[in-house]
């Protein structure tokens, strides 16, 4: 696990997981906002690293997280129950329900990668 403040750290533990055998990546969901949001994925793609990210903005191998289209719409419905009178505080609080499976196959042969097809048949979505 490494820091997302330091630009230079990431680069370094980028680099370091490229000079392993078989290295990859997974970036997770970070508590707190980065101040450099595309230098993993920029760093990933630079050492040629599949990577596994939360969202599919990043790009990448694979995605897989919650659907945001989703999330938009829960937080709709909870617009709506508080412009009725609810008060926030004692509105439940909600997770994902929906999560979605995005394969980049066009990335995986660039990588010189397989991806298995019982995995590409579970995607939500593939790429080529």
């Amino acid at each position: 696990m490494i820091g997302l403040h330091d630009v230079g750290r990431i680069e370094h533990a980028v680099a370091a997981f490229a000079r392993g055998l078989n290295g990859g990546l997974i970036v997770t969901i970070a508590p707190f906002p980065t101040n450099h949001p595309g230098a993993i994925p920029a760093l990933a793609a630079k050492y040629k690293l599949p990577a596994v990210y939360p969202f599919r903005y990043y790009g990448g191998l694979i995605s897989y997280g919650p659907d945001t289209v989703s999330q938009f719409g829960s937080a709709a419905g909870y617009i709506d129950r508080i412009l009725k009178g609810e008060k926030p505080a004692e509105l439940p609080v909600q997770a994902p329900t929906k999560y979605e499976l995005v394969i980049n196959v066009k990335m995986a042969k660039e990588l010189g990668l397989t991806v298995p097809d019982t995995l590409l048949a579970r995607a939500d979505e593939v790429i080529e």
